[in-house]
């Protein structure tokens, strides 16, 4: 049964770890999935749950997402007039409970799918609530259920503490999957009761495969983004989805206004960009910009192989006029700004802090 896997593509270190854990029959109560979006690791808990329920063939549910087989949360946008003792989606409008079935299915069609929903900033407590409800209720005939948290670092620290109690007294047969792209986002106490798997970013080779497998993405356009994607098949699907040439020129324009100082019309191309593009939009640019300045520092160290090959020029230039910008330090500052982008931070001041670093990359 351990074939169940071939699907999984480019994880084979963490496909091996979890057949030894199988073979050993001493199976955890919880397990951490961490690692970039759009590598496999949704995917690879629903193929570990078909192997530990291969006695009985409960493949369909699962894949299907099907409870009481498995309970999926995910981020959630907030309904009006809701509050922590409304149940997860019972104040939701009609429209977003139709777009949650079309995303939801979306993913069960694929699961290497990134659920997308506007305003989905966090996973409710009403969410973690549900699980300790749910996993009461006695499936003798299921030997294991699954719980699946996506973008578990989402959750809030009261939403953490409310799993907390169902992770250190886990009824027989639930296993819990807390998949992240952030595990430092998670409290120590959480972490330590989880077997954490670390996942790695995708290769050209099985970023392509994957992007042609599961999203039907031709080898043209797989070509064009791959090298923007860091191993994310979410990611380079964004990319391809979002009319990747015209989002690098928005790019471009948006990296000449902040050099320039020109601070309000910066941040209005900022602004028009994330509401031009519908998932991730800030996520998105601000890999751009990181990837335009690697192609400055590669300029420096004299290696041709630029991401930005069609904006060749403006990196050239902008070498020729300001060779001595401390370009290693403001590309580590925005990595961590990148990195801050992923909590509840307002998206404002990220904003205003990227177009404000960019700007030191010319002095005066």
């Amino acid at each position: 049964m351990d074939d169940l896997f071939a699907d999984i593509i480019g994880q084979p270190r963490q496909i091996q770890i979890l057949q030894k854990i199988y073979h050993s029959q001493r199976i955890p109560n919880a397990f951490l999935f961490t690692g970039p979006d759009g590598v496999g690791k949704h995917f690879t808990a629903l193929k570990f749950l078909q192997l530990l329920n291969s006695e009985e063939d409960y493949s369909k549910q699962l894949l299907q997402l099907t409870e009481p087989f498995i309970q999926f949360i995910i981020p959630l946008p907030r309904g009006k007039s809701e509050s922590n003792n409304d149940t997860p989606t019972g104040k939701l409008t009609k429209d977003t409970l139709e777009k949650l079935n079309e995303e939801i299915q979306k993913k069960i069609k694929n699961p290497y799918y990134k659920i997308s929903l506007e305003r989905a900033n966090n996973v409710k407590i009403s969410s973690i609530r549900e699980i300790k409800k749910k996993i009461s209720y006695n499936f003798d005939e299921i030997k294991y259920r699954g719980i699946i948290i996506s973008d578990a670092h989402l959750m809030s620290m009261e939403a953490q503490n409310a799993l907390l109690k169902s992770l250190e007294e886990p009824p027989e047969g639930v296993i819990f999957f807390l998949i992240t792209n952030s595990g430092q986002n998670l409290l120590p106490t959480i972490k330590s009761r989880c077997w954490e798997i670390q996942f790695n970013s995708l290769s050209d080779e099985n970023l392509k495969q994957v992007l042609t497998k599961y999203f039907n993405i031709d080898q043209n356009n797989s070509a064009k983004v791959i090298p923007f994607a860091n191993g994310s098949a979410t990611f380079a699907s964004n990319l391809v989805e979002n009319d990747f040439n015209k989002l690098i020129e928005e790019t471009i324009i948006l990296l000449r206004y902040s050099l320039a100082k020109r601070f309000h019309t910066a941040i209005k191309q900022f602004n028009d960009i994330i509401n031009s593009y519908p998932y991730d939009s800030l996520n998105l640019v601000m890999q751009l910009i990181l990837k335009w300045l690697d192609d400055v520092i590669k300029d420096r160290n004299d290696i041709n192989n630029f991401y930005f090959n069609n904006y060749k020029e403006t990196i050239l230039k902008f070498n020729r006029r300001y060779p001595n910008t401390d370009v290693y330090n403001i590309f580590a500052d925005l990595e961590n700004i990148a990195s801050k982008a992923k909590s509840n931070v307002s998206l404002n001041l990220i904003i205003l802090n990227i177009i404000f670093k960019l700007s030191t990359l010319i002095k005066g």
